[in-house]
């Protein structure tokens, strides 16, 4: 059995809880809140959600399972891991030098997203997003994004936030937090779901989002889908490398991410229940975008008994969302400082922090000061949105297959997820390796020549 030498100093998860609430609130985004209802519908309802399901099972799920193997394994950061793993070859390193930088790049415009959320959690408390004109709320949105010193504040604010919390350690920090927030994340997905439930377009909104459309069902929206599969369970980042090495030597690695694989899905049905029958009640079109989010959701809620608090309910349900995922975001680079270079932890957050400021600063800046600045024709918040997700991500996932399933090898695999032969899971050990070697590399090229736009 392959360790790392700091093994034994190293933070950890303490108990089962804490482990699936930590990786659920990696893998449970904004996403989860806006986008994934939507396209759901949009894309055929219950017909998208089988589709998405397959393509879960064959390349997002494998690919979970192999990093929180090699992390636990390895008992390493996310670049150390395959130099610990495979000292025969450092060039596999490189696979985690992808993770580590594919987590910073997307913790520079995702801080900026999650700071407007953070901000709408005080501005619908105070009732100054509040409208039924969805025109007032454009515009009190627009005036968010485009004021330079509120989109860097918030910024500031959400890497302050979960800076604080990284620097108190993996069990007092992440595992402490993300087991309070987890369970309040639930219990408000479904006050609101239950409220939304009760108003008169609630069966239109049902049908809206488990209607089975397969007419709708194209060549595009099954690309959609595999699309979703891959990044939504927060895969190619090194999070879930990261995240294992912090994993209980009798935590049973498969059956841990399946849970969090429907979790993960739980959470984006209710929050399809909890919006979209009050989408349709008042009226409104169901479109997926920021303007679901900022725009609609406020002009909607603002139309209910109650509303203010609904509304400001359902932004605190997208800052706990935002907030399991920085942490496992921000967890990568700090993980790396911390065991590569010897530096306290609080020193590694604070450097990351810094660090991540002043490059996530040209994201929040977007949209005002550098809106004029593009770089390959886009601004730099759409540049490191289309760098990580259409290249990094699934370039890290491609060679992380290639890397477990065909260098590290089947004898050391099979070792690793039964626990040493502890856990009577043949069988499910043999199909997972067959969808990481043969069908996951496949999808994930797939999905990487899409989102070049080359298919």
């Amino acid at each position: 059995m392959e360790k790392n030498k700091t093994a034994i100093t190293r933070d950890s998860f303490t108990s089962g809880f804490g482990v699936l609430a930590a990786t659920l609130g990696s893998a449970v985004g904004l996403d989860n809140i806006w986008k994934f209802p939507a396209l759901t519908g949009l894309n055929g309802g219950a017909a998208f959600l089988i589709i998405y399901l397959l393509s879960t099972l064959m390349a997002g799920l494998p690919v979970m399972i192999a990093e929180i193997m090699l992390g636990r394994r390895s008992r390493s950061d996310a670049l150390t891991t395959f130099r610990v793993l495979y000292p025969q070859r450092e060039t596999w390193g490189l696979i985690g030098a992808v993770g580590v930088l594919s987590a910073f790049l997307i913790l520079a415009f995702y801080t900026e997203v999650a700071g407007w959320v953070f901000a709408y959690v005080f501005k619908s408390a105070a009732g100054s997003v509040l409208s039924t004109d969805p025109k007032i709320t454009s515009a009190a949105f627009e005036k968010l994004v485009t004021d330079p010193v509120q989109s860097v504040f918030w910024q500031l604010f959400v890497i302050i936030f979960v800076g604080c919390i990284i620097a108190l350690g993996v069990s007092k920090g992440i595992e402490t937090t993300t087991k309070r927030l987890m369970p309040v994340l639930f219990m408000i997905l479904v006050m609101i779901g239950i409220r939304s439930l009760m108003l008169p377009g609630a069966a239109q909104g049902l049908d809206f989002l488990f209607h089975p459309d397969f007419s709708k069902v194209t060549g595009a929206v099954v690309l959609t889908a595999m699309g979703l599969a891959f990044f939504k369970l927060s895969v190619g980042m090194g999070t879930m490398i990261t995240y294992g090495s912090y994993f209980r030597d009798d935590q049973d690695v498969p059956m841990t991410a399946l849970r969090v694989m429907f979790a993960d899905l739980t959470v984006s049905i209710l929050a399809g229940i909890a919006i979209f029958p009050a989408v349709f009640t008042f009226g409104f079109k169901p479109e997926a975008g920021p303007a679901l989010l900022f725009i609609t959701i406020p002009a909607v809620f603002s139309q209910m008994p109650l509303g203010n608090i609904f509304v400001t309910l359902f932004f605190v349900l997208g800052a706990i969302a935002s907030t399991g995922a920085m942490l496992s975001i921000m967890e990568v680079p700090v993980a790396y400082l911390h065991q590569r270079f010897a530096l306290s932890r609080i020193k590694a957050t604070v450097i990351t922090a810094v660090t991540l400021a002043l490059i996530g600063s040209t994201a929040a800046l977007s949209n005002s000061m550098l809106a004029g600045f593009k770089l390959f024709g886009m601004t730099m918040f759409d540049f490191y949105d289309f760098l990580t997700s259409n290249l990094l991500l699934p370039i890290g996932g491609l060679f992380l297959c290639l890397f477990a399933g065909w260098v590290w090898g089947e004898e050391k695999v099979r070792a690793a997820l039964s626990n040493d032969g502890v856990l009577a899971n043949r069988h499910i050990i043999s199909t997972f390796l067959f969808l990481l070697k043969y069908v996951a590399p496949v999808v994930i090229v797939v999905i990487l020549l899409r989102g070049l736009k080359i298919i």
